[in-house]
């Protein structure tokens, strides 16, 4: 038998007779280095281990919990997560016919708008989906937050720290401890609860599950894994076009090419910095590019190995990079090349090196076999958190094709693991996140909007001008595809959310502009800007500051290492005093204000984290929202800027302009059903009462009582939730 064969044939054991597992956390400087000989034996050992105990766990499981459904109301339980699914574009869409098992699926349960989380963005909100509490309770505020011992940023869902206790041995650090990586998030996921009652679960790509925790079920993790860098998503551009020498592109790792004698142009792939030695240098693979005398094909030989086929226009498989951090040690990647140009100049695109899931340097599931379980079964597959790569786009060094064949093609292998968990669950959840929805609004919403400032330059009626709609009809035929094998079970409750919807970005703010021209915020002398990651910020004198997409801070005593403003009234004048005025800016631009409201986080939040809050969010109306100088920190001469880049379309903004959507092969009993009551619904499904903790209501009545709320969406309820379909496409 082959090793992947016995591989995945081991694992469908292991899936029987599921078990409670330990996360798994590798030794290195943030790495896991595995070899496949020792992954094999820890699948051979697991699958092994689950066989022989299955007896004992089974009558320890009947003896302490007896059924896990005796009161269960559902045996199964699908969601299907569509990330920024918009109920407008959703009911558009389904009255102009393309939607038609979204439709079917309406009519035999519901269709509602879901209310978000505050603020409405997908770290925050997936959080409380898999917590059922709200911020203040699980933590997770933004993608980013600031250190208040040094107000540089840090990544809000996970800190990665380094070995504890190394041996220096010559040039290595050879670790003798694991570095310790941290889910920051925090709260407890109901996937948890519902298998501490033997209730198994299967979560695929779920944000902010990284690192994966332990609990008896499966799950391979989503949003804010790192790509093999450590960053969330740095591509390589390699281009032998220069001006001095230099790039003449921008954003990512540049490497200019030169051409050598021959066809042949060589150069270095740059990789992960290698914790081992001294002074952490990269490590970086050479390859050897060499393009057809026809210009539509080329090779890629990397560090001497396989040669890799090139076709203008069109992305490689997976290919594997190995890059050896000495003494014997390797770690793996994956990554795809797109060559896209080869006249006048050469331009080679490279994704961002992936964590390979078949050799993974760090823990993307649970248990760690499962990766390689999927792997094996279905062959390489994007793991990076936010996998479509649409800085590139932004940087125009792909184009819209590129881009969405890439996040196609992503959206492809997420269906193949979807319908592989859904096949394995009989009994229990099963959920899996798409992210494709939101990259491609975010990143091709301006074709809804002829005037957007993003159209300069770019093409707005071509190919990609119904991308939208072309990815929502692609969901659509998934959903087909679950119902058919759903069937009318009625055992089974099957769910479609989104965590937020959609609206327009024409117009970026620069809070922190803003604030110094109000003299909240203030500069060194001699300084009238600032750089990223507030550069030249006076912080005694400086009394608030943003940071992030919708958040502003405080300067607090006591919290920032240069705090000012004292604890008590105060600082609650201030927090009032900024409201107040933020409500009332007006972007001279068009004459209408930027914001509809914001939320002071001393009246907003009640749980143990709300310190950790912004002290107060900003809830932009629709086509506004941070600017991108704003949300890194810097200073710039104006306050309202257009927003030009690819990336047009956002939901950042208030949340009762971007509720999510809930779909539903069952009638509720609430009329406005929040993102809040999914955890808590779903362990009522199973007979499992929430704890007392969780902030969100029961959604489903009994099956003897007659459902209040069925049926397809009108505009009307849509227009009360706060944004009626068509209205925020052309918002100014």
């Amino acid at each position: 038998m082959s090793p992947k064969r016995l591989i995945v044939g081991l694992f469908a054991a292991s899936l029987l007779w599921p078990v409670a597992a330990h996360a798994y956390v590798g030794p290195g400087a943030g790495f896991a280095f595995a070899g496949s000989l020792a992954v094999l034996v820890a699948a051979f050992a697991l699958a092994l281990g689950t066989i022989l105990l299955w007896p004992f766990t089974f009558l320890y499981r009947m003896i302490r919990v007896g059924n896990p459904y005796k009161r269960a109301v559902a045996r199964r339980v699908v969601v299907l997560g569509l990330d920024g699914m918009d109920p407008g574009l959703a009911l558009r869409f389904i009255q102009e016919g393309r939607l038609p098992n979204f439709k079917k699926l309406s009519e035999k349960g519901v269709f509602r708008p879901l209310d978000t989380s505050n603020p409405s963005m997908s770290p925050v909100a997936w959080s409380t989906f898999s917590t059922g509490v709200d911020p203040s309770h699980h933590g997770i505020y933004d993608f980013i937050t600031r250190d208040p011992c040094t107000y540089a940023p840090l990544l809000s869902s996970t800190d990665i720290g380094q070995a504890s206790r190394v041996l220096n041995i010559g040039k290595y650090i050879i670790p003798l401890s694991s570095p310790k990586i941290t889910l920051l998030r925090k709260g407890v996921s109901f996937w948890k609860l519902l298998g501490d009652k033997y209730i198994p679960s299967i979560i695929q790509r779920v944000p902010i599950t990284f690192p994966p925790e332990p609990f008896r079920g499966l799950l391979l993790s989503g949003m804010c894994v790192p790509d093999l860098r450590g960053s969330q998503g740095t591509f390589s551009f390699f281009s032998t076009a220069q001006r001095d020498g230099a790039s003449v592109f921008t954003g990512g790792e540049q490497t200019v090419l030169r051409r050598g004698k021959g066809s042949v142009i060589r150069s270095r792939i740059v990789g992960p910095d290698n914790g081992m030695v001294k002074g952490s240098p990269r490590m970086t693979l050479p390859f050897s590019l060499t393009i057809a005398p026809d210009g539509r094909t080329g090779s890629l030989s990397i560090d001497g190995g396989e040669t890799v086929p090139l076709t203008l226009h069109q992305y490689t498989d997976w290919v594997h990079l190995h890059f050896d951090a000495g003494l014997g040690v390797k770690v793996a990647g994956i990554a795809k090349f797109y060559l896209s140009e080869t006249s006048p100049d050469v331009n080679l695109y490279m994704t961002p090196i992936h964590i390979d899931p078949e050799e993974p340097a760090m823990p993307i599931s649970h248990p760690k076999v499962y990766a390689v379980y999927l792997a094996k079964k279905f062959g390489p597959f994007a793991t990076l958190g936010l996998a479509e790569d649409t800085w590139a786009l932004n940087e125009r060094v792909i184009d819209e094709k590129a881009f969405f064949e890439q996040a196609m093609g992503i959206c492809a292998e997420r269906e193949k693991m979807f319908f592989d968990a859904l096949e394995r669950t009989r009994q229990g959840f099963v959920t899996t996140v798409f992210d494709t929805t939101d990259r491609v609004q975010h990143m091709f919403y301006r074709y809804l909007d002829p005037d957007h400032p993003a159209n300069a330059g770019k093409d707005t009626g071509g190919e990609y001008a119904d991308a939208i709609a072309r990815v929502y009809q692609h969901m659509d035929g998934v959903l087909g595809r679950v119902m058919d094998k759903v069937g009318d079970d009625p055992n089974t409750v099957l769910m479609v959310i989104s965590d937020h919807g959609f609206t327009n970005f024409r117009r970026g703010v620069n809070l922190n502009s803003w604030l110094k021209a109000e003299g909240y915020l203030v500069l060194k002398d001699g300084h009238e800007t600032s750089g990223d990651w507030f550069e030249h910020v006076d912080w005694s004198r400086t009394r608030a500051f943003s940071l992030g997409l919708t958040g502003l801070f405080i300067n607090r005593k006591g919290r920032e290492q240069s705090g000012i403003v004292e604890e008590g009234p105060g600082y609650q004048a201030l927090c009032d005093e900024l409201a107040q005025r933020l409500e009332a800016l007006v972007d001279p631009a068009t004459g209408g204000r930027a914001v509809r409201r914001v939320a002071c986080a001393y009246r907003t939040f009640t749980g143990p984290y709300r310190l950790d809050s912004p002290d107060l969010l900003v809830g932009y109306e629709g086509g506004y929202r941070n600017s991108w100088a704003c949300a890194t920190g810097a200073v710039t001469t104006t306050v309202f800027e257009d927003n030009t880049k690819s990336w047009s379309g956002d939901h950042c903004v208030d949340p009762s302009i971007v509720p999510g959507v809930f779909f539903c092969n069952r009638p509720i009993t609430a009329e406005a059903p929040a993102l809040v009551d999914v955890p808590a619904s779903v362990l009522r499904l199973f007979g499992q009462v929430p704890p007392d903790y969780m902030q969100g209501r029961m959604l489903f009545g009994t099956p003897e009582a007659a459902a209040s709320v069925g049926g397809l969406l009108d505009s009307k309820v849509l227009s009360q939730s706060g944004a009626a379909p068509g209205a925020r496409v052309h918002a100014a």
